[in-house]
């Protein structure tokens, strides 16, 4: 079958590889969708900072070149002899964290900080840049009969986007500022919404994701090319916003989501970062603000997981991911109609999803 595989920087192929046979407690998915992520996009141009390089992941056990993908949904084609809780034909989609479950973060439930922590599509394992994937059972978590399958492979950003909100502390009624509004920025300013945020300011130099910003729920759009985001964020607030999110990934936008915070505030940096950052550390210390790090979710089916509550959220229709979608394409068509367009600066799509059955 055909897969795109990580070699290097600027290096992904579209080649045949093995389609791989279901172990006993693992399921076979055809693949419906995989959206390009920011994090596939930072291997791209600056990696390898998840894949593998030279020694094997110590989950996967693989090292590049890897299938890659890692938001993705799906149809089950096969089921494992000891697989009871998913039959052939169910909708899924794919918790993709990669975790020892012995160290101390998984023994106390935090599977997503595990000192080994990895993702399928990015640490090895069946990537979903392919036609279909071969994953452990306890991956595939149903979206249930109310969520299109290809809505599922939204599940993973917008996991990504509730947990930071549930690690910002956000209260009903914050005024909040989201700095960036890419595909994890907007998937923020849902949640945020969702969770009875204020007035939600939005930092983005794009036009045409400032307008999606809007689609998803934010009041004030700021361009920062032109306006100064600090002082007009001050200038709307009582003195600041409650809470930031930084979503960009850029020094400039750090300082500013930081700044834009009135004392006590509370700024949640969720981007992946290429390079470090300088700041004036007395912006926090005079103010008692607050700078909070999130990665990724708890990806379980169950109501208190953000995987779970997600695809709640996408059944009943708070959220939705149509704003996000601006480009569906073919698998061979992933390095120049997707990652590509995505890098380019003067580009204005926003999540564009790779689906192996329009090739």
């Amino acid at each position: 079958m055909q897969a795109a595989t990580y070699h290097g920087q600027k290096d992904i192929r579209v080649e045949e590889v093995e389609a791989g046979a279901v172990g006993a407690d693992e399921v076979r998915i055809d693949i419906d969708s995989c959206g390009i992520c920011g994090s596939d996009l930072h291997e791209y141009t600056a990696g390898p900072i998840f894949v593998p390089e030279d020694d094997p992941h110590p989950v996967s056990g693989e090292a590049a070149p890897i299938r890659m993908g890692h938001e993705y949904s799906g149809t089950i084609a096969e089921v494992g002899e000891s697989v009871t809780d998913l039959a052939v034909g169910d909708a899924v989609a794919v918790n993709p964290i990669l975790s020892c479950g012995e160290c101390r973060q998984c023994r106390e439930g935090n599977y997503h900080i595990c000192e080994s922590i990895g993702f399928i599509g990015l640490s090895g394992g069946s990537g979903g840049f392919a036609e279909s994937a071969v994953v452990d059972a306890e991956h595939a978590v149903p979206l249930g009969e109310d969520v299109p399958v290809e809505h599922g492979a939204l599940v993973e950003p917008l996991s990504v986007g509730l947990h930071a909100v549930r690690r910002s502390g956000l209260q009903a009624g914050d005024a909040v500022a989201v700095f960036g509004s890419g595909p994890i920025g907007l998937a923020v300013i849902q949640c945020a919404r969702v969770a009875g945020a204020g007035t939600i300011f939005v930092s983005e130099p794009r036009d045409a994701r400032r307008d999606r910003a809007t689609d998803c729920g934010a009041t004030e759009l700021i361009d920062p090319s032109t306006t100064d985001p600090v002082e007009y964020i001050h200038s709307h607030t009582d003195g600041g916003a409650d809470i930031t999110f930084e979503v960009a990934g850029v020094e400039p936008s750090f300082n500013a989501a930081v700044e834009s915070t009135a004392p006590s505030g509370r700024t949640t940096i969720v981007s992946i970062w290429e390079e470090e950052v300088n700041t004036h550390l007395n912006t926090l210390v005079l103010g008692e603000r607050t700078v909070t790090g999130t990665l990724a979710y708890l990806g379980g089916p169950r109501s208190d997981e953000e995987y779970g509550m997600v695809i709640e959220m996408l059944a009943d229709g708070r959220l939705d991911p149509e704003p996000f979608i601006t480009s569906r394409i073919g698998l061979d068509e992933i390095v120049a109609d997707g990652f590509e367009r995505l890098i380019d600066p003067e580009s204005d799509h926003v999540k564009i999803l790779v689906k192996p059955d329009m090739d």
